[in-house]
């Protein structure tokens, strides 16, 4: 079992910027592929950064040039870096951990951006 801790989230104003982290316990972020995820109020549960075990990346349109998913696998811990936010951003953000069949997902952590 692969528990994924997540960073909170909070509220910041349009245009800021906001870091979330995710840590992994009982499992090697270096084997797995690493995604976040967010649901916003009515709407499925979308990827929206994506870091893969061998180091490649892919990301959600909307958050191209805005977001960047990173990990340290020294410290066991994925990030994603959201710059200038807006409030279409707002939602609830997922870690994500995917290693062969095996799937775990974090709790979730709230990310409000006031317009």
């Amino acid at each position: 079992q692969v528990q994924l801790v997540e960073s909170r989230g909070g509220l910041v104003q349009a245009g800021g910027s906001l870091r979330l982290s995710c840590s992994a316990l009982g499992g090697k972020i270096s084997v797995a592929n690493m995604g976040w995820y967010r649901q916003a109020p009515g709407k499925q549960r979308d990827l929206v950064a994506q870091s893969r075990s061998d180091g490649s990346t892919n990301y959600e349109d909307s958050v191209k040039g805005r977001f960047t998913i990173s990990r340290d696998n020294a410290e066991n811990t994925v990030y994603l870096e959201m710059n200038n936010l807006t409030p279409e951003d707002t939602a609830v953000y997922y870690c994500n951990y995917v290693f062969g069949m095996y799937t775990f997902w974090g709790r979730g952590t709230q990310v409000t951006v006031s317009s």
